[in-house]
This record gives C-alpha cells, structure tokens and sequence, in this order.
C-alpha cells in the first residue's frame, strides 16, 4: 500500500497542491473526524486518531493508496512520527503543512526563526520554565492546559505582567488574535483549537556563579550563605539547564536564586514564615520565577517534590540524616551537597553518606575579608564552612 502522511494545515484553504493532489487520488482517507469532514472525497473514510486505530485501519482495507490526514505540520508535534515507526514495508511519502506557529507568526507581523517552541497538549510542559530562557515562547494548547491555564501558571508565578498573544481557529473564518497580559487571559475562555505566545521574563545578565552578598536582600535572624561559598556550592553540584533542583533551608534565598538562574527549576524548602518572605523577595529581585518555595519542614515536604538531580541542603533542623535518606530515596544518582559549619553536624552527614552508599568528599572554606581600621587595612576572619559532597560509590 501506498501511504501519503499530510500535514493539513489550518484548514483546506492553507492546504498545498501537492497534498491536495495527493487526497483527491487517494483511494482511502484516514484522519479524526474534523479533518475528514473538511476534506470530502475518496470511496472509503475511515476516522482514526491513534497510531493503534491508524494501523487497524489499513490492516482492514484492501486499498491501494492511502491518504492520513494529520492536523498542522508533519513535522510539528504531529501523530506523523507515531505512524512511521508502526509502517513497516509500506512505501511512504510525507507532505507538510502551513503549522499554527507559522500562521500565528504572520498575523503578528514578525519573524519566529528564534521563538522557543513547545507542546502543552498532552506532553510535560512547565510554562514558568519555557519562559525564563530569554526568549519567546510558543505554545500547542489542549484539553486542561488551555491558554488561560498556562497563563494562570504564569501569574501565579509573578509573571502576570508577561505580554502574551493567543491565537484562535487560525485560518478558519472564525480565526480572532487577542493581544493582552498573562494575568488578563487568566481567567478567560478560548476556542479549543487555540495557541499562546508568550514574552521571555525578565532575568538578570548571564554572569559567574556568586552574587555580591549586598545584592540580596537580607533581614536580622535569616542566614544567608556568603558570595565565596555560595560560588564553590555551585561548582560542586555542578548543575546544567535541564537539571531540576531541590534547596534544603532555603534562609535568604541566596543559593536557591542563583540555582534557578542555571536550571530548569528549583523546589526550595524552608520551615520559618519569616525565611520564606525574605526569599520570596529576593527571587522577584532577581527575575529567579523558576524557583518555588515550599512552606514546610524536612524531610517530610520532600516527600512531595519531583525527583531532584541535583540538591543543597543548607540547614536541616536537626534532621540532617532523615534528610539524606530521603534525597537517596527520591534519586539514589543526584548530585548532593550539604553546608555544615559544627563538628557535629559534619559527622552526622559524613556517617549517613557512607550508610547511604556514597563516598563523603571534604571541603573547608575559611574566608577572611578585608575591613578599613584607620589608615589601615585589616582582614576579618568568617566563620569556617565545611562542604560535604558523595557521589555514589
């Protein structure tokens, strides 16, 4: 049998004519039922969503040319890739069609080569994630995760504010374009058949790890991990873009904000309601809209949290192995690092690692600053930090 794989488009009307051709010659038609109602033709018509119901459908036709219809592009998050990894033996040819981003692109006038492009429909998509990697975002919409969904993700994140566009029925004759904030679409209705863009949220330039300590926002009574440490804590968990995170007593914020700037997000765990405002200050101050804070006590507001690939843990409350064996639980593989600055707490953690499997590493940071005395410089010791890290043995 003779397969032709079409991208529809938006419609019959931004249909090519070489697909056009190639339905109009098919002898069968296999598509969901909106697109096969929009193309009339061929003896037999079978509707079919799924790669499964797809492939019953020409196992119980004695066609000699088919025709599957696909919705948008080929190539653009299409059921096409499912239907060509089930086709063994059929000789097969892929059209493309006019996508939704191109059509939504032009309505607005501008180029989208440089758009990040994402699926909501179905798929795992993070909304306040997409958004915080400096460039406008594009996004398939369906079922629960709506226009007015994503956006309600964004504002609740602090990003209300983001300019956004949703496009609807697009190349039908009941297409509309509405321009408007995150946090005005929020609580609207949309077409099904609908798309968002957004703006990127704003961020801080790209620099080394370790923001200067006065930077921060700080209050009397919240701990704040120190420039010199918070530079080597990063290097040693050694983070990348795709990594999800987890801060254990978060303080001020200071390594959790600088985490999110790096990674795809971060679940940042604080007990003390005092904490969780001041770090909820500093990750607006900083544009960090990836990191969440959780209201809750270690290990058992963990228990919650996706699986982390990389985790500080700060401060502990006295839980500090209860915490470990939790980490190791969620992901026995994830980066780890924990600050300790009494003896005790250093042995705690070095003896759970070793029960927990992992080889402890040591490292002591004793950083002394530089002060004005007079005429005359002097240098201040601050209290020494010790690092433990364990990968797995």
């Amino acid at each position: 049998m003779k397969l032709t794989l079409i991208g529809c488009g938006c419609g019959p009307d931004s249909l090519s004519a070489e697909a056009r051709k190639a339905i109009e010659g098919a002898e069968l038609l296999v598509g969901s039922p909106r697109l096969l109602e929009q193309f009339p033709g061929a003896s037999q018509r079978i509707a079919a969503r799924s790669g499964g119901e797809i492939e019953d459908a020409l196992r119980r036709s004695d066609a000699q040319s088919a025709a599957l219809l696909f919705s948008g592009d080929s190539g653009f998050y299409s059921g096409t890739a499912g239907v060509l990894e089930r086709a063994e033996g059929a000789e097969i040819k892929v059209l493309p069609g006019l996508s939704s981003v191109q059509v939504l692109a032009a309505r607005l006038k501008e180029p989208w080569q440089d758009w990040r492009l994402c699926s909501a429909h179905g798929r795992d998509c993070d909304a306040v994630e997409a958004v915080c990697g400096g460039r406008t975002v594009f996004f398939l919409t369906g079922g629960a995760r709506g226009p007015a969904a994503l956006c309600r993700e964004l504002t609740e994140a602090g990003l209300g504010f983001l300019e956004t566009a949703v496009g609807e029925k697009l190349g039908t004759a009941e297409e509309r374009i509405t321009l408007g904030r995150a946090e005005d679409f929020a609580r609207r209705d949309f077409a099904p058949l609908s798309v968002l863009l957004a703006r990127p949220a704003p961020r801080p330039a790209e620099r080394c790890p370790g923001f200067p300590d006065d930077s921060f926002l700080r209050e009397e009574g919240v701990p704040m991990t120190k420039q010199e440490v918070r530079a080597v804590i990063l290097a040693k968990l050694g983070v990348g873009p795709e990594d999800t995170c987890w801060d254990v007593g978060t303080g001020t914020g200071s390594v959790a904000v600088e985490l999110a700037l790096r990674t795809r997000r971060v679940f940042s765990v604080e007990r003390d309601e005092k904490a969780l405002c001041l770090a909820e200050k500093n990750r607006r101050r900083f544009g960090a809209w990836n990191l969440r804070l959780v209201r809750g006590e270690a290990p058992e507001a963990l228990r919650v949290l996706p699986k982390p690939d990389a985790v500080f843990i700060g401060g502990s409350g006295g839980s500090l192995p209860d915490i470990l064996r939790e980490i190791a639980g969620a992901n026995p593989a994830a980066r780890l690092c924990a600050a300790a600055v009494t003896l005790e707490t250093l042995h705690e953690a070095v003896e759970t690692m070793k029960a927990l499997g992992r080889a402890p590493e040591l490292c002591q940071l004793s950083v002394s600053r530089s002060r004005k005395a007079g005429a005359h410089t002097l240098m201040t010791a601050q209290n020494p930090v010790w690092l433990i890290t364990g990968a797995k043995a």
